[in-house]
């Protein structure tokens, strides 16, 4: 009665295991049967579900009461009403079990009825799988791998970034292959295991340089702009050295920047970003503070939280911290773009968040990483290629707490901003960003599973050939949607309105500058230049001490800057309209920063609102596009085929008065039965006469008539 994918085993089960419906407390749920496989725990409802309850965005691998061992939180049992956190070895089983999941759904289980014995091997079973560390090659990623070869084309439009050519054809299409090279000086990572295959640097640059302190204090380039500035990216040196090795490094470092700087033809920025954003650890403590808030037992817990909600999402920082990396990148974006300059980010080894802020810059800045296949093909160069270690950050084998910092997660967080204020410029929808959010957690591809390209290409060799298993491991990548959802869901990714860039006029192409040129919106009067912009000795000075290790204070802090310059670029380029295939800047101010609804608040039904939302909205509008699809079909009849096979076009979605502000993922089917008061209305209520515990008396959930 378990659908098991292939390289999929059952490892211990337990039956007669009562799931909560966690809702209102009154412990209404379902029996069935908890099983624990070496990909997902999964709860098996004895009753079929019936077609009614069937949701309209279904994921093919992870259905609703699955759980991947990677998405496993934290696990507490519950002992005589008192919760307490499971890990390792137990002396004494719990009465109920609760698991809290990273995409925030909380799973509650009632274990009195079980049996004994099979009480003790699904609770040990379940905390020893998802708990405790192990070998990478225990992931279930190799045991699918093995035995269901990859025969899917999951490329779906998205550059890779494995081969040269990927590279080189990314220099043509942003003009960058005037000043920078593809380099292959790491085939066979000679020269470092954490750097890719290929990658791409000043056309100066000498291999001996690359050689010799393996990739180290080497600029990067990640991306070019219309103007011909360039964003780059440098891994620090260690910051421990003896004196001898600091002036050898002091004197390499000097050589590599005046090959790139000659002011004034070329000027260079460079942002220590260790020191002028907050650190991983500051990333992880908000985040684990952040996530708090939606982890919810309970409509007790909710309401009481709900109190609090707001003091207590500021003390969190979360928000804080988006709010200092959109800003981050709204300075790097004004160096490209205004002042012309190169920006040169610097971090201990370029793979955190140089990858955050270089995305984000790309995504501001060139409309094509605002398409579905060019966002793909972005993350594929700065994470995945780039070496962002999402084993560790993600801690999928569970090695280092310490390891861990939800930054691709803050990345997603931050382009999710960009999306809900200018949809009209991003051809997926929040729901894509969802998804995506969720594949983290899915160790069926391979793209968010490693630390490195080294790390996956010298474990895509089988160490032990089987009769039936010979060759290598053929991964999935995450980028082949159709493995995870069908047409119809898919639709749910792409979005009906978008504006599309308008297709140049055949005879006005020769003066256009540039196939993808991004223009700003601003005008073009020289301004002040400020007294960091160029390249002085004294800032190479002042950099190279700093990556060499001895902390000189935040000499780079956006602090620092005048703050004049910034407000003024920011302030001009809003009071304009938006052009949504230009530059986009977010807006940082306030409130402007909001929490991403559908993905912290979709596993609560106290938090939705029926009818309602930008969803609701959405609906309306494509009802009006299907009426005005099916008129064109009838003015004309010969297009018709071409019209309605439109792959993009998204599922009608009828009853929008139906629909919730957290659907896809939140149907109408457990709504609370809270009324609408206000909370210290409702908490006056619950201290007299016990009025909530008769509201079960008098209510009749089902909608019937007595």
């Amino acid at each position: 009665d378990c659908f098991f994918y292939t390289g999929e085993l059952l490892l211990c089960e337990a039956s007669t295991v009562y799931k909560y419906i966690q809702e209102d407390g009154s412990n209404r749920g379902t029996c069935g049967k908890l099983v624990c496989t070496n990909f997902k725990i999964a709860f098996l409802d004895d009753d079929s579900a019936s077609d009614d309850n069937e949701p309209q965005f279904k994921n093919k691998i992870v259905g609703e009461n699955d759980i991947t061992l990677q998405c496993v939180d934290q696990i507490y049992g519950v002992y005589d009403e008192k919760k307490k956190l499971l890990t390792g070895q137990l002396r004494k089983y719990p009465e109920k079990l609760i698991i809290y999941c990273k995409d925030l759904r909380v799973f509650n289980f009632c274990l009195r009825y079980t049996k004994e014995e099979e009480v003790k091997r699904i609770v040990s079973g379940i905390v020893h799988h998802s708990q405790t560390p192990k070998l990478l090659k225990r992931l279930f990623l190799f045991s699918y791998a093995s035995a269901a070869p990859n025969n899917t084309d999951g490329r779906n439009q998205t550059v890779m970034f494995d081969t040269l050519e990927d590279w080189r054809d990314e220099l043509e299409r942003t003009k960058g292959n005037v000043k920078y090279k593809a380099v292959t000086t790491n085939e066979g990572y000679r020269v470092s295991e954490k750097l890719p295959l290929y990658f791409v640097v000043p056309i100066c640059v000498s291999e001996e340089s690359i050689l010799k302190y393996q990739g180290r204090g080497i600029p990067i380039w990640c991306w070019s702009c219309h103007n011909g500035a360039a964003l780059l990216k440098m891994s620090a040196f260690p910051k421990e050295q003896d004196d001898s090795t600091s002036q050898m490094q002091k004197a390499f470092l000097d050589g590599i920047y005046k090959t790139i700087s000659k002011p004034p033809y070329e000027l260079l920025k460079m942002d220590d970003l260790s020191s002028s954003l907050p650190s991983l650890q500051d990333i992880q403590t908000a985040y684990t503070r952040f996530k708090q808030l939606f982890l919810i037992d309970n409509s007790t817990d909710f309401w009481a939280t709900d109190v609090k909600w707001f003091s207590l999402l500021e003390s969190t920082n979360w928000l804080e911290i988006i709010r200092r990396v959109l800003k981050k990148a709204i300075e790097v974006a004004e160096c490209l773009e205004r002042q012309h300059t190169n920006v040169l980010l610097i971090e201990e080894s370029a793979t955190d968040l140089c990858c955050v802020i270089s995305s984000l810059v790309q995504v501001m800045m060139d409309s094509y990483s605002r398409t579905k296949s060019g966002f793909q093909s972005l993350i594929q160069k700065e994470w995945v290629i780039g070496g962002h270690g999402f084993l560790d950050r993600c801690n999928h084998l569970h090695k280092s707490d310490k390891e861990e910092a939800p930054v691709f997660l803050l990345l997603l967080n931050c382009v999710w901003q960009l999306v809900q204020q200018y949809p009209p410029a991003f051809e997926f929808t929040e729901t894509y960003l969802t998804v995506l959010s969720d594949s983290l957690y899915v160790p069926i591809f391979s793209t968010f599973f490693f630390n490195s390209q080294h790390q996956k290409d010298t474990n895509t060799v089988r160490v032990c050939c089987f009769v039936d298993a010979v060759g290598p491991f053929r991964f999935l990548t995450v980028w082949d949607w159709s493995v995870q959802f069908d047409p119809k869901a898919q639709a749910f990714l792409n979005n009906p309105l978008y504006a599309e860039k308008p297709k140049p006029d055949k005879s006005q192409r020769k003066t256009a500058r540039f196939k993808h040129q991004r223009q700003l919106s601003l005008p073009l009067t020289p301004t002040k230049s400020s007294t960091k912009r160029g390249f002085f000795r004294e800032e190479t000075d002042h950099l190279i001490k700093n990556i060499l290790g001895r902390r000189i204070g935040k000499f780079i802090n956006s602090s620092d800057e005048p703050s004049n310059s910034f407000r003024e670029f920011y302030d001009s380029w809003h009071s304009k309209p938006v052009d949504y295939h230009g530059l986009l800047l977010p807006h940082i101010d306030g409130p402007e920063i909001k929490v991403w609804a559908q993905r912290y608040l979709r596993w609560i039904p106290e938090a939705q609102l029926h009818g309602g939302g930008t969803i609701a909205m959405a609906a309306k509008i494509l009802d009006l596009m299907e009426e005005v699809q099916s008129l064109q079909v009838k003015m004309d009849e010969e297009h018709s085929q071409a019209i309605s096979g439109d792959v993009h076009s998204v599922p009608l979605l009828r009853n929008s008065a139906r629909l919730s502000s957290l659907f896809p993922f939140a149907l109408l089917q457990r709504q609370s039965i809270k009324p609408a008061l206000p909370t210290s209305t409702w908490k006056d209520l619950e201290d007299e006469d016990d009025l909530v515990k008769r509201d079960d008396e008098f209510v009749d959930l089902s909608g019937g008539m007595s």
